[in-house]
């Protein structure tokens, strides 16, 4: 029972149920951000549970953020792209790091050493890179030096992501909506962006939103949304969610931490 139930029943209230998919189970992972280590870990568990399912369809959702900060983006991307649970079907969202990191390859100037700070030091790196070398570069040649670096088939991989899954009585998304805008109508940049005044707004979307993107202590679970994404990249908990019919559980894994940041080793660069 979730936080939102137990004060409902606490109050004597009835709160509808959301219900997913009628006969359908789905897993949604949140912000894997360059972990392998935890991914490999948390699709064991998923696995194991999938061995139990008694579901006519199962559906694995990952909310996006799969590459930088963490130290293998590149190992993330090559592990998804050739993902082929026999016994579930995945789905991938596009996170505002993986926007980002394609237009870096696309050519897009003057947002190189943004996107490095914030993550792409590590992805650099996973590609055989040095971040050092890469930093002093001219923003042409080093534009050129990644394009190279990155396999074809990972940017095809990345140019097909979607940006929403519906699944009965939510939507799986990496950041979350715009509020009192439909759905058909989203920006996609709100859909890999946006916090406020998504993550203080309590009306009903007409489903429950399921996303990563802002950084929790615990799962947070609100009426209109409940986000997952427990800093995977720093913490070593990367978590699930679980659905199916009128229940919902989540699941984590408990790996080692990461100490240094982008922020870190990019002022490191710089003295």
């Amino acid at each position: 029972m979730g936080l939102w139930d137990r004060i409902a029943s606490a109050c004597g209230l009835t709160m509808p149920k959301a219900q997913g998919a009628a006969g359908m189970r789905a897993y949604a992972v949140g912000d894997i951000h360059g972990r392998l280590d935890l991914l490999e870990e948390l699709l064991d568990q998923i696995e194991a549970d999938l061995r139990l399912s008694s579901a006519r369809r199962n559906f694995i959702v990952f909310l996006g953020d799969f590459i930088d900060r963490g130290p293998e983006s590149r190992g993330v991307i090559e592990r998804l792209r050739s993902y082929n649970p026999p016994n579930a079907e995945p789905v991938f969202l596009a996170g505002n790091h993986e926007e980002f990191f394609l237009r870096v390859l696309q050519g897009e100037k003057s947002i190189l050493d943004n996107w490095l700070k914030y993550g792409g030091l590590e992805c650099v790196e996973s590609y055989g890179l040095d971040a050092t070398r890469l930093i002093a570069m001219e923003e042409d040649a080093a534009l050129r030096a990644l394009r190279e670096a990155v396999p074809q088939a990972h940017v095809e991989f990345l140019r097909k992501l979607s940006d929403t899954f519906r699944f009965g009585d939510y939507l799986f998304v990496h950041a979350g909506i715009r509020p009192g805008v439909p759905l058909e109508a989203q920006d996609p940049r709100d859909l890999r962006w946006i916090r406020e005044p998504f993550l203080e707004d309590r009306i009903d979307h007409g489903f429950i939103v399921v996303h990563g993107h802002t950084v929790v202590d615990e799962v947070a679970e609100r009426p209109n949304r409940i986000g997952i994404d427990t800093g995977a990249y720093r913490t070593g908990r990367l978590t699930a969610a679980i659905i199916e019919g009128d229940k919902r559980r989540f699941i984590s894994t408990m790996g080692p931490a990461v100490g240094q940041t982008s922020a870190d080793r990019q002022r490191a660069f710089a003295q």
